[in-house]
């Protein structure tokens, strides 16, 4: 972006400063909780509102054009690389499953449209060769920035194939779960680790959440739903412990709670495959007769990359 919008003025020197400002949203992971709950769930916020964003915008132009002297002229140009900068990061965070409190403060809820992995290599190999393409190129010749455009041209391109694509699988899992008479409060569609063809559907009522998954290379669809307990139960007495609240919030509905020996925990569904979840919080401690709410604690899980094997088979093989 910071090519796109001064490279041809200041040279590589937008690119540095985009890159600069594309890591600025994210060092809100910086600030230090007591609270593993209120650390996960600030991230993505204040440093991520558009509204913050476009007041840090000016200033920060101000001072990159003091420091280069003879880009004082492109003042006004700056500003626009700084949010245009601060802007796609927050919105490319807003396509993915966890959102983006793009609003702040006036809408704290996390927009989430989920449509794209956190990590997917057809995204960002386009952006990736169109910056080392620039780089290498000498200013001189005229086709350099086209290396730029074109990945910009092309990673725009997945982004709407992948919004293309999550309407489609919202429709056929709509389709599914009216066939199969399945009642629901709710459904996720995502897509899998580091693609947009292998979908995974998460259906949430009050009992129980069933788990799916969906390849857009089926010709035949037919989803076989898994359905587990959700042991809701579980918080009772806790639901106006801060760290539950919030957790319930921030899953929009789709989390599950477990017994683990002595810890009540709540486990946000969208991260990870079944039984692997990444974000899992302790919230409480079991006791007689009741619960003892506790500060949350994030509690370790092992990955199993095997599972990204499973994942390749179902996509090309979905029967």
């Amino acid at each position: 972006m910071g090519e796109a919008t001064l490279g041809r003025k200041v040279g590589h020197r937008a690119m540095m400063w985009g890159a600069i400002c594309g890591t600025i949203p994210d060092l809100d992971v910086l600030i230090p909780f007591d609270d593993a709950v209120r650390h996960a769930t600030f991230h993505r916020s204040v440093l991520h509102s558009l509204f913050a964003l476009a007041l840090m915008a000016p200033p920060l132009a101000w001072l990159i054009a003091k420091t280069h002297s003879p880009s004082r002229e492109h003042f006004r140009t700056w500003i626009v690389l700084v949010f245009a900068v601060f802007a796609t990061h927050v919105l490319l965070d807003s396509l993915t499953v966890f959102g983006t409190q793009i609003f702040w403060p006036f809408g704290k809820a996390p927009v989430t449209w989920g449509t794209i992995f956190i990590i997917d290599p057809l995204f960002t190999l386009p952006l990736l060769v169109g910056v080392l393409g620039t780089l290498l190129s000498k200013r001189s010749n005229r086709k350099a920035r086209y290396w730029n455009t074109l990945g910009l041209s092309v990673a725009g391109a997945y982004l709407v194939w992948s919004i293309a694509v999550k309407l489609q699988v919202n429709d056929v899992v709509g389709k599914e779960l009216a066939r199969q008479a399945i009642t629901y409060d709710r459904f996720l569609t995502m897509p899998t680790p580091f693609n947009t063809l292998l979908w995974r559907i998460l259906v949430v009522d009050d009992e129980q959440y069933r788990i799916g998954y969906y390849s857009v290379l089926d010709p035949q669809p037919a989803i076989h739903f898994e359905a587990r307990p959700r042991n809701t139960e579980l918080l009772h007495g806790l639901e106006n412990h801060w760290p539950v609240r919030r957790l319930l919030w921030f899953s929009k509905g789709f989390f599950t709670v477990r017994r683990e020996g002595a810890n009540i925990v709540v486990i946000d569904l969208r991260a990870g495959l079944e039984p692997d979840f990444e974000f899992r919080y302790k919230v409480a401690e079991a006791g007689n007769p009741q619960v003892k709410p506790v500060p949350s604690q994030r509690l370790e899980f092992q990955r199993n990359w095997s599972r990204l094997r499973w994942l390749w088979q179902r996509i090309f093989a979905p029967s």
